[in-house]
């Protein structure tokens, strides 16, 4: 603020002086051109001869003189002296036709400075100067008033904007700064929190409204990374747990361990462990900008879904061949994705797991049905949360570690596509899930078109 009044003080400063400035400058030009109008009347009476005695002049504060090439007084007017010429000799040796110049007042016993004006009259043979003598008092007491009005007006004025300036920005700043303390308790306290927002709905209501929306994104931030620290140094903590405790009753057994298997469970809980490992990286790289860890390039969802069945059992996965239903991405995400879904549906059927692709409009749908016991709907969207187990009494080790869906739903929609649950069978004592992945769908490579018209005969 202080900066603020500063520069509208050395402003208010800079306009007052050009306006003493602009003012002298108004007033001299307009004395100037009384003065040469009045010469200019008395030099038209002395070309043509007719020179009264004394010369007439408007006002008290006018002296007019006529003089010859020999400094001589022809004529004047009824206050001017008749004898000795208003200037000196020098001054009328340096003076020309229409120039002009300051002398003091007191020389002719006239108030303040005394502006004198020359204009030439007269025949060639008997040329003729016509002095006119002006006060400036007038102009300099105006001038004078103006600056001294300004000096008494320009503090107070000041010191009132100060005042003004102050209230006005202090009730201006009045909210950011309830905003900034309620900000600084709340980081500080480390606690959620909301800050005030105000009724006005202007700029700074505007700002507390985008501040709490930040503050509920970073809390929801936090209280995510809190809960996935927590969940995830839980499950890491079983297959390290059961690891450990194989290993401290294969060492207090000694030579009885049957080392054979426990090297296989060693084995089966280290697989685990990377597994988990793994899908915890992956969904800490989802929670980065950015969609896919590399660039997409045409995907067949037909070959691709083949290829990933081709690893499970048959019985209970069956997948229907389909037409080539093409698709962009990553091939190994979308391989996670099906893989993924495979998995969960295996673990939960009853008998039957099946699989189709088909094209669903703008998208291509990869569809898996298992019959399953079936998701309740109030628990469909749930389930893709991360660590997220419908069924918390389930062993671990049969359940998995809830991150099978959570990583179907980043990945489908890093891919710009859509998942979502369903009862297989509506109404049936065993529902069973089906699950829906639609994904953008492309045309087909220019490779992967089918030729138009007859084979050519080469040879």
């Amino acid at each position: 603020m202080a900066i603020g009044v500063t520069g509208l003080s050395v402003g208010l400063a800079a306009g007052g002086v050009l306006l003493v400035v602009v003012l002298g400058f108004a007033l001299q030009r307009t004395a100037d051109t009384e003065a040469f109008k009045t010469a200019d009347a008395v030099a038209r009476l002395a070309n043509h001869g007719a020179l009264p005695d004394p010369l007439p002049v408007a006002g008290g504060e006018v002296r007019v003189q006529v003089i010859d090439d020999q400094g001589r007084v022809r004529a004047a007017s009824i206050d001017a002296d008749r004898l000795v010429p208003m200037l000196y000799p020098g001054e009328l040796a340096r003076i020309g036709d229409r120039d002009r110049l300051f002398v003091p007042g007191e020389r002719y016993g006239m108030r303040g400075p005394v502006r004198v004006v020359a204009v030439a009259a007269g025949p060639v043979g008997d040329p003729r100067t016509v002095l006119v003598a002006k006060s400036m008092a007038d102009v300099a007491q105006s001038v004078r008033l103006l600056r001294n009005t300004l000096l008494v007006a320009f503090p107070l004025l000041v010191g009132l904007l100060t005042v003004v300036a102050w209230r006005v920005v202090g009730a201006t700043l009045r909210p950011v700064e309830a905003l900034r303390a309620s900000a600084e308790e709340i980081t500080g306290s480390g606690r959620a929190g909301q800050l005030p927002v105000p009724a006005a709905r202007d700029e700074i209501h505007r700002l507390a409204v985008t501040l709490n929306g930040m503050l509920d994104r970073l809390e929801s931030a936090r209280v995510r990374q809190r809960a996935f620290v927590a969940d995830a140094a839980h499950e890491l903590r079983s297959p390290l747990a059961n690891m450990r405790t194989q290993l401290e009753v294969a060492q207090r057994l000694g030579d009885r361990t049957d080392w054979a298997g426990v090297s296989d469970d060693l084995l089966a809980d280290t697989v685990r462990l990377g597994r988990l490992v793994d899908d915890l990286l992956l969904l800490a790289r989802s929670d980065e900008p950015g969609r896919l860890s590399r660039p997409p390039r045409p995907v067949d969802l037909a070959d691709l879904v083949a290829e990933v069945t081709r690893r499970y059992p048959t019985p209970p996965v069956r997948f229907e061949p389909s037409e080539p239903a093409w698709t962009t991405g990553d091939p190994d995400e979308l391989r996670r994705v099906v893989a993924n879904l495979l998995d969960n549906a295996v673990r939960h059927a009853n008998a039957e797991v099946t699989v189709t692709v088909r094209p669903a409009g703008a998208y291509q749908m990869v569809v898996v049905t298992d019959d399953g016991l079936g998701i309740p709907a109030a628990d469909r969207d749930r389930v893709f949360g991360r660590f997220t187990r419908l069924d918390d009494a389930r062993a671990r080790d049969a359940g998995g570690a809830g991150l099978g869906l959570a990583i179907v739903a980043e990945l489908v929609r890093r891919h710009g596509g859509t998942v979502t649950l369903s009862d297989a069978r509506a109404g049936a004592a065993v529902p069973g899930v089906r699950v829906e992945v639609r994904l953008p769908a492309v045309d087909p490579p220019v490779a992967d078109l089918p030729a138009t018209g007859p084979p050519s005969d080469v040879r």
